[in-house]
């Protein structure tokens, strides 16, 4: 199958690229580098079936791909994923969160491309009590980034109805691994490098969340893409277990060079907009026979050992 893969070479984009590759589709990705790295991708540029094009997607160039292309799916990984940073600037989740989702939509619509992957996020269901399943509601998300993906997939919902576009839309929780530019496990790794001996970390150490690893995501990913097949099909793809920030930094640490000792800023969360703590259900995509190949602290390790390995 020819697809398109937004934000591919981004950290989770880029392992999506990997995949179809793997299992013989042919890809173009398609990042502007903000946060992408053409050296996620360099693996694949030699590979005949690959194709790297850098741009905007709210540029015209996202037009003549799409005329190009003969797509026949696009597995849209492409967002701002700084949530903090968002705060400041709530524009940034409009254009790069929303917009770039609208423009993919309408790119489809014009071309006729009938199948869309969507990577949306736990941050649309807001701040939750017990285990969360794909009907939870009100949804109420308290984050820009979280309000920029709920409007996406009411909007690719909305598209599906219309243009007859089958829809695969996967809510990611925390996903840790090699190639991160961000989050608890990458930013705590960054910290001690530039502060070696102490650990500053955002609120009390007492959030908790599942974390997932990168590559149990994707296949979770081509799972629902491959057995689904509803019109609109959404799933949660997460870990059961969960890690608090207290014992990411203490792994991070132990994964490092040196002891350091943590201070905490206090506060029951690391930013305005930061869910503290939340727990899935994943019942439904266990139903279709996927299940993480590690825990929630076992991923965080894997994701510490490989931040202090990278280059900087």
């Amino acid at each position: 199958m020819r697809t398109l893969v937004t934000g591919g070479a981004g950290f989770i984009g880029s392992f999506v690229c990997d995949r179809l590759l793997k299992d013989g589709h042919s890809v173009t990705a398609y990042d502007d580098l903000s946060l992408g790295r053409v050296r996620n991708i360099e693996q694949n540029l030699s590979n005949p079936k690959f194709r790297f094009v850098e741009g905007d997607i709210l540029a015209p160039r996202m037009d003549e791909v799409f005329a190009t292309g003969e797509f026949e799916c696009v597995f849209h990984m492409a967002a701002n994923s700084d949530i903090a940073r968002s705060h400041e600037s709530p524009s940034i989740d409009l254009d790069r969160t929303f917009m770039t989702t609208f423009r993919v939509l309408e790119a489809m619509r014009k071309n006729g491309v009938k199948q869309i992957v969507f990577a949306s996020t736990s941050a649309i269901y807001g701040e939750t009590t017990g285990r969360i399943n794909e009907s939870y509601g009100p949804l109420i998300p308290i984050s820009h980034y979280g309000a920029g993906k709920l409007a996406s997939e009411a909007f690719i919902t909305s598209f599906a109805e219309n243009y007859s576009i089958q829809s695969w839309i996967t809510r990611f929780p925390n996903v840790v691994g090699p190639r991160s530019t961000h989050g608890a496990v990458y930013d705590f790794v960054q910290k001690l490098r530039k502060t070696p001996g102490s650990l500053h970390v955002l609120g009390n150490g007492q959030q908790i969340k599942p974390y997932l690893n990168v590559e149990d995501l994707v296949q979770g990913i081509m799972l629902v893409w491959t057995k689904a097949s509803e019109k609109v099909n959404i799933f949660n793809i997460g870990a059961d277990t969960r890690t608090r920030v207290a014992d990411i930094a203490r792994i991070v640490i132990e994964e490092g060079p040196a002891p350091a000792e943590i201070v905490y800023a206090g506060g029951d969360r690391g930013w305005i907009g930061d869910v503290p703590e939340f727990e899935y259900d994943t019942s439904s995509i266990r139903q279709l026979g996927w299940s993480p190949s590690m825990t929630s602290d076992e991923a965080i390790r894997v994701a510490a050992a490989a931040a202090w390995s990278e280059q900087v």
